[in-house]
């Protein structure tokens, strides 16, 4: 019989489909000694008692405590690392006064690599906190501090897509803060994917390079074309903004007569491994055109209340076939919660559907679907899910109102969704590691 690495007993909640959330109580989640889920057993099955039993025998059985709930870990597909310090500030700004007086000189500051790992430590702590087991972020400019953020993601067990930001386009960028020349932009990105890939080997961690424009107008076409060609040489993921406002909508025709999405694909950075932030502006030929090279997008609606002059259209991008997962967009977006994003998904998509979009609304089900299994399938990797098969990402969240409020499984659920604060989220897992714990009151 299997030795499992910890067998977790108790209620799980994981997505089913799109549109439905299961709620599956008396269960041994069996994890394996590779970090991997090898079985799921209910109650029902012959051999329940005798796994709880050998569990309990080996001390492996950790049961979960009653009135809290086993659920996946969440992915954020879009995080500015550097941009940390000033979540929440100055947010009342048009986005050229805020990228301008605020965020680009805070990200300068990166080229200190003391700075970068105070600031990286604090965040990476926060996002685990907050139940987020994978991060996809953007970096700095700095090839040095964005390495600094991958060992601190390796050390705290996180699971991590990190990119260096490249951004070269004198009209767009100042001239403190961006690459000195498309050369330098892509002898530096290239540097960052081989340090990266040699920290994973060294650390064994969950690491992976990402090619990141920080967005087209940002990038001289040299740039956008070379980015594109270490995508391919190295098979990496992509990731950047696509209109995610209507004035970098309005850039793109303006410049090239094409949409952002057909400009990022003209130069093959909308790929199948592709992630592209926002999406608010996007039309029905460029969802066709994600559909059609299986790139996903990053909903975050947060920033977008501020920034994205518009909703991003998640049940037409899911008709359409387009992989949908949720992003926090530090610090365009003030919280590192994934549940803060999934309130506000809902939020959002009733007010575009009030405003004549039909069949815009959100339900609880679609955006925990978005914040797991949407996220994972964006990266192409085997988590989001609690079944055989997938890593045992996870979190340990309590239900603050269990012995207040009703506990019909849908509405425990619901409740979950919009009440979970990181007060309530008691333990996380990557890979069946701990890596975070909730030691305060229970």
């Amino acid at each position: 019989m299997i030795t499992y690495q910890i067998v977790f007993e108790g209620t799980i909640i994981s997505s089913a489909t799109f549109d439905k959330a299961d709620f599956t109580p008396e269960t041994l989640t069996c994890v394996d000694q590779s970090g991997t889920i090898d079985r799921v057993i209910s109650a029902a099955d012959t051999d329940y008692q005798r796994v709880k039993q050998t569990a309990k025998n080996n001390g492996s059985l950790y049961q979960v405590p009653k009135g809290s709930y086993l659920l996946p870990g969440f992915t954020d597909l879009h995080i500015h690392a550097p941009q940390w310090p000033q979540a929440g500030l100055a947010l009342d700004k048009p986005l050229n006064e805020w990228l301008n007086t605020y965020t680009f000189p805070l990200e300068s500051k990166f080229k200190d690599l003391d700075f970068a790992k105070k600031v990286y430590q604090s965040l990476v702590k926060e996002l685990l906190a907050n139940g987020t087991t994978t991060g996809l972020y953007f970096g700095s400019v700095h090839t040095d501090a964005n390495l600094i953020l991958a060992r601190i993601c390796a050390d705290l067990g996180q699971r991590a897509f990190i990119g260096k930001v490249a951004m070269d386009n004198k009209d767009q960028t100042p001239d403190y803060y961006r690459d000195d020349s498309s050369e330098a932009a892509l002898q530096e990105t290239e540097r960052f994917i081989k340090e990266m890939l040699s920290l994973q080997k060294e650390t064994q961690a969950n690491l992976t390079p990402v090619i990141t424009p920080r967005f087209v107008p940002s990038c001289t076409d040299e740039t956008l074309l070379g980015l594109g060609q270490l995508a391919q040489k190295y098979d990496l993921p992509v990731q950047s903004h696509c209109s995610e406002s209507i004035w970098e909508d309005s850039y793109a025709i303006d410049c090239f007569q094409m949409t952002d999405a057909q400009v990022l694909d003209k130069f093959n950075l909308l790929t199948d491994k592709a992630v592209m932030a926002h999406g608010t502006q996007l039309r029905d030929s460029d969802l066709d055109l994600f559909s059609h090279n299986h790139s996903a997008i990053a909903h975050c609606p947060i920033s977008n209340a501020y920034f994205g002059n518009s909703v991003m259209r998640v049940n037409e991008a899911n008709k359409r076939n387009v992989t949908v997962g949720l992003g926090t967009d530090i610090s365009g977006g003030f919280s590192p919660s994934i549940y803060r994003n999934m309130q506000q998904s809902i939020m959002s998509s009733q007010m575009l559907e009030d405003s004549g979009t039909d069949n815009a609304r959100l339900s609880a089900d679609n955006v925990f679907y978005l914040a797991t299994v949407g996220g994972a399938k964006a990266l192409h990797i085997p988590v989001g899910q609690i079944k055989s098969g997938f890593k045992a990402d996870l979190q340990i969240v309590q239900d603050q109102y269990f012995d207040v409020f009703s506990n019909e499984p849908q509405e425990i659920f619901e409740r979950l969704v919009y009440h979970t604060n990181k007060e309530n989220i008691k333990q996380v897992y990557v890979s069946g590691k701990l890596v975070h714990e909730n030691r305060g009151e229970e």
